[in-house]
């Protein structure tokens, strides 16, 4: 389940009846929307992060949250089970930072931590630090380098080097906590990581990043794979690409999980799944939807038409566009006699696929994405968390259970037994390309 500034996934989530205004700052709302996703058995909260300011205060809610960290070290601390996973970029990070704070936090959750491994390409993020974006190919090379130390730090504090011999006097045998020395092209550590093994070992690498580059990255490290396929073709084809990206690595295809990105609506019924979409798109620029989806369908669409339907010529010239894969889903809903405004309710324009509808609707549509081997999970971004949270645990999650697609209870009480991830501590010895010391 994503997390993103405290609201919801959609921009006009702060304004439905009942949202706390405050949730931005709140920690007390985070909790309860973690202990809420945590009482339907969700396997983890992912928090999607850019380190920049890229959105108009005036008029929109930021888009992440204060700090991805501290907000999830604080529902570490009042929740059990739920994993808690946070985007930290290799581009303008260093290595021990990083290595020291997801291992920290992995220790304070007691082995529920993961690190969203991704490259930084917003020059606003880069002008933050002082810098400007990379070149591609020289960002990627830095990632592997990052991770590669960044793990070898993990595992530099040896599993079994915490003695606590009082008697003896001894804290801990430091032979078996060492520098890891290492030295790449763009970054470097000495180590060692004074931080010992969580019940999970070390944090659990998650990526996701597109294009043959962030393969590569995500084939070589990655347990888990936040992707946006749009159709569930599009999903089927990046999910057999990530399989055979790990196995080129070496690895067995099987243990890297690809999460889908879903957008639920979820209401008694459709018309009203929309109504509350109609509500939350009044924070958009609508006239701007509606030009892009006559883009979309290859009309010239106006303002002044969104509250109607296409006209009859207007859907026998319509034609979808190749350059933008939901294009075939908008005209679809077009044809079914819906006003634009309805149309773009429906999603047809959103970065994920969207189900506005009853909870069956929402439950139908992961598992025809699930059994057709399109995902093997998703990433859900809920459209308002003070409401919707509860709802897709309430309404959505005991259908996936009865239909024998979801689980009971948790695995276990880490994120590896979440996501059957398999161990590690320190670096894969299966990776081949490792930082040159």
């Amino acid at each position: 389940m994503q997390f993103t500034s405290g609201y919801g996934a959609e921009p006009g989530a702060w304004c439905l009846p009942g949202a706390n205004l405050r949730s931005y700052t709140d920690m007390d709302q985070f909790v309860r929307y973690a202990q809420a996703a945590e009482r339907g058995k969700i396997q983890l909260l992912f928090f999607a992060d850019t380190p920049v300011l890229d959105v108009d205060l005036e008029h929109q809610v930021p888009h992440f949250a204060i700090d991805p960290l501290l907000v999830m070290t604080s529902i570490s601390r009042e929740t059990e089970r739920i994993g808690l996973v946070s985007t930290a970029s290799t581009t303008f990070n260093e290595p021990y930072n990083l290595a020291r704070q997801f291992k920290a936090l992995d220790v304070i959750s007691h082995g529920r931590a993961g690190w969203n491994a991704v490259t930084t390409s917003d020059p606003a993020a880069a002008a933050n630090f002082g810098r400007a974006v990379p070149p591609r190919a020289e960002k990627y090379e830095r990632a592997h380098e990052v991770v590669q130390i960044v793990q070898a730090l993990w595992g530099s504090w040896e599993k079994d080097a915490w003695v606590l011999d009082v008697d003896g006097k001894r804290f801990a045998d430091m032979d078996k906590i060492q520098p890891v020395n290492l030295q790449g092209r763009h970054v470097a550590s000495r180590g060692p990581l004074p931080i010992p093994p969580s019940e999970q070992g070390q944090p659990v690498i998650f990526q996701a990043g597109g294009g043959s580059y962030g393969l590569e990255l995500a084939g070589r490290y990655a347990d888990g794979v936040y992707a946006n396929p749009y159709t569930l073709e599009e999903g089927q084809a990046q999910r057999r690409a990530l399989r055979d990206a790990a196995e080129r690595a070496g690895r067995d295809p099987d243990e890297v999980k690809m999460f889908a990105g879903f957008m639920p609506a979820i209401a008694g019924s459709r018309r009203a799944a929309l109504d509350r979409r109609r509500f939350l798109d009044e924070s958009v620029d609508l006239r701007q939807r509606v030009r892009y989806l006559g883009a979309m369908l290859g009309l010239p669409l106006g303002y002044e038409q969104i509250d109607e339907p296409l006209s009859a010529d207007q859907m026998a010239d319509a034609v979808p566009s190749p350059h933008d894969p939901r294009s075939a889903r908008a005209l679809q809903v077009a044809r079914e006699g819906w006003t634009l405004r309805d149309v773009l309710a429906h999603g047809v324009i959103d970065y994920h696929p969207v189900v506005a509808g009853t909870a069956t609707d929402v439950a139908d549509h992961m598992q025809q994405w699930f059994e057709a081997g399109a995902c093997d999970g998703f990433s859900l971004a809920i459209d308002g968390y003070h409401d919707g949270v509860d709802a897709f645990v309430d309404q959505v999650v005991p259908l996936l259970q009865e239909r024998g697609l979801f689980h009971l209870d948790y695995e276990g009480p880490t994120l590896r037994d979440h996501l059957h991830a398999r161990e590690q501590y320190g670096l894969d010895p299966r990776v081949t390309e490792t930082a040159t010391q």
